[in-house]
């Protein structure tokens, strides 16, 4: 039996690894992701400031996956009916690289080269989500997205080429579309590096939002406490935005309206993954999708048991694919039984928030409970938890390394400390 993780992010890798324990040892596990790594997509626009720190925030699946067969490949097509899925391995040509095909692939290749179809018994969806532009006129064409390594490059690369080409009496201005945690985290990352160039006088950071708050589908006391932390640390607030279309030097809102700008970062919403047709699907509390097929995290939208709509967050992606694990170990139990009658019950995920963080510059904001914390408390609390999840993937040296860069120990220092405080 076969059950194949189709993405790295929360969702996969936690699933995977707690596959790894549930399943039975004759289950074939699989899990395909783009690259064969995991980024911890929260600590992103960090790269954007300090590109250092891309090392620590991507993680080898092979370093954390014991049992599992990694396929580098990306998902292009899911038939979830028939448990097959289409696989686009580039240039390279699968059973050519030194591994045996017929564990992973089963089908014929087609006329493409490196495509294979991918059959399964069971599957989970857990390719997260892709940039969304709504068809905005030039928005795509003339944004960077911030979802990958690269992204990051990209936006700091564009940034230190206009601010080195402003004009010292007209200030360079830098567009982040999109108020949600990734444009909120982007544009102080963004500020910050401003005054690290020396060019905060002459740089403009903006960030705009279509609704009236910024951090819009979060609690009231945490959206205020984020726009005061905003504009505390040079950034320039703007709400009820809503863009229309942009072109190379421009954008234009629906009151036509218009905004000079050097460069424009998206992070205005999200859709699903190509191999979903763009789609994120409403599945139930189980996060049973159809038949052997599950989604988890950013991929769907998900219904938890109190009939409410889950948001998109690493913590609820985390938490999902724990009952998935449980259900889909089920569900191969039951079929390797062959006793046959009903299937057996499955669990349905509640959502309960442990709370919000996001980081803007060297500030944070961090809600616990219905408690708000800024400064020094919310940017400990930020850096443990980033930290903490890493260590949980089985990351140790990568959370080290994280806590070193942002506390600002020296390579080598404490290092005894902290191995003795994991095994403890």
């Amino acid at each position: 039996m076969r059950v194949a993780v189709f993405g790295a992010g929360y969702a996969g890798l936690t699933l995977a690894r707690e596959l790894e324990s549930e399943l039975p040892a004759d289950a074939e596990l699989v899990v395909v992701d783009e690259d064969g790594s995991h980024l911890v997509q929260h600590e992103l626009h960090r790269v954007v400031r300090r590109p250092g720190l891309a090392d620590e925030i991507v993680v080898d699946l092979h370093d954390v996956l014991d049992r599992a067969i990694v396929r580098e490949a990306t998902v292009t097509d899911l038939d979830t009916a028939a448990g097959v899925a289409t696989l686009d391995h580039g240039d390279v040509v699968p059973g050519t690289d030194g591994e045996d095909e017929s564990t992973t692939v089963v089908g014929e290749p087609t006329a493409t080269a490196g495509e294979t179809r991918l059959q399964y018994d069971v599957g989970a969806v857990c390719l997260g989500a892709a940039t969304n532009y709504y068809d905005l006129v030039g928005v795509e064409e003339h944004s960077t997205p911030l979802k990958r390594i690269d992204h990051a490059e990209q936006v700091r690369a564009d940034f230190l080429d206009a601010v080195a080409a402003g004009d010292p009496v007209d200030p360079t201005r830098v567009v982040v579309g999109g108020a949600g945690l990734s444009g909120v985290q982007v544009a102080g990352e963004l500020a910050a590096l401003a005054s690290d160039e020396g060019a905060r006088e002459s740089t403009e950071v903006v960030l705009l939002e279509q609704e009236a708050t910024v951090a819009p589908r979060f609690p009231e006391n945490f959206q205020r406490a984020v726009r005061d932390e905003l504009e505390a640390r040079d950034v320039r607030v703007e709400t009820g935005r809503a863009v229309a279309r942009a072109d190379d030097d421009a954008i234009t809102f629906t009151d036509d309206e218009t905004m000079a700008y050097e460069q424009l970062v998206w992070t205005g919403g999200i859709r699903g993954s190509d191999a979903l047709d763009g789609e994120r699907p409403v599945v139930r509390n189980t996060l049973r999708y159809e038949d052997g097929t599950f989604v988890v995290g950013d991929a769907g939208r998900i219904v938890d048991t109190n009939g409410e709509a889950v948001p998109a967050s690493a913590q609820a992606a985390i938490r999902e694919a724990g009952v998935a694990a449980d259900n889909i170990a089920r569900l191969v139990e039951h079929e390797r039984s062959g006793t046959g009658g009903f299937e057996p019950r499955l669990d349905g995920y509640r959502f309960d928030s442990l709370g919000w963080l996001v980081s803007i510059g060297d500030g944070a904001v961090a809600q616990v409970g219905p408690t708000v914390l800024r400064g020094q408390a919310a940017k400990a609390l930020k850096t443990s938890v980033g930290a903490g999840y890493l260590s949980s993937v089985g990351a140790v040296e990568n959370a080290v390394d994280l806590v070193r860069e942002e506390v600002g120990w020296p390579d080598g220092e404490d290092d005894d400390s902290v191995e003795k405080s994991e095994t403890e």
